[in-house]
């Protein structure tokens, strides 16, 4: 069964790029377009996609508008922000939303297919080389974020945090610190728990705004 796509993003050219390589896959298919977040909150009614790819900046409803929305409704397809290099801060905010990933307009074919493909399974991919981009952003501006107060996180919640922001799974964590894939699942309830989030994007968003984790 092929998994449905919607590509959201008011250029043309991208969208035929991420349409063209897509295609190449036997596993998903383009079911729809759109070029700002009205038109893509309607195609979401009718066509039910099983992921959106979301550009973040578009005229009459930016991805982030549509995104709020989505939170507001508890519509819970996965989302994939689509990026350019200078979009750091809206990128947090993006995940702050419960975004799945995001992904360089200008990625390659085995990125994207893997970055769909785990948040079509619930799980969150964060590509390393952006990663390390918002990390720097964050800890260059770390002092605006003083007013939030930071949890107090144990020993092995902080690395689980630096390990679900550099992209690993669960089963990964559990392999690298010798605990099994059900204690840290735990461990992430708890993190939820204490950052107030329902997400490991969210988790990550918080985490960097406040200073918790750091490259």
């Amino acid at each position: 069964m092929k998994h449905k796509v919607l590509i959201v993003d008011d250029h043309y050219v991208v969208r035929e790029g991420l349409k063209l390589i897509l295609e190449t896959n036997d596993h998903f298919q383009v079911i729809g377009e759109a070029e700002n977040g009205e038109a893509a909150l309607q195609l979401m009614e009718e066509l039910q996609p099983d992921v959106i790819l979301m550009d973040l900046n578009m005229p009459q409803m930016s991805g982030l508008e549509t995104m709020q929305i989505l939170k507001e409704r508890k519509y819970n397809v996965p989302i994939i922000i689509l990026t350019t290099y200078n979009e750091d801060e809206l990128m947090i905010k993006g995940l702050g939303l419960g975004a799945k990933g995001y992904l360089l307009k200008d990625t390659g074919r085995d990125n994207l297919f893997r970055t769909i493909e785990s948040a079509i399974r619930g799980e969150t991919l964060l590509q390393p080389d952006v990663t390390a981009r918002v990390f720097a952003m964050t800890e260059n501006s770390i002092s605006s974020f003083s007013k939030f107060e930071k949890p107090t996180m144990s020993e092995k919640e902080q690395m689980i945090l630096q390990a679900i922001a550099r992209g690993l799974r669960s089963k990964e964590i559990g392999f690298d610190m010798g605990i099994s894939e059900r204690t840290v699942k735990a461990h992430l309830t708890n993190i939820y728990n204490k950052l107030g989030v329902d997400s490991r994007s969210e988790a990550v968003a918080v985490a960097l705004e406040r200073g918790i984790i750091h490259l």
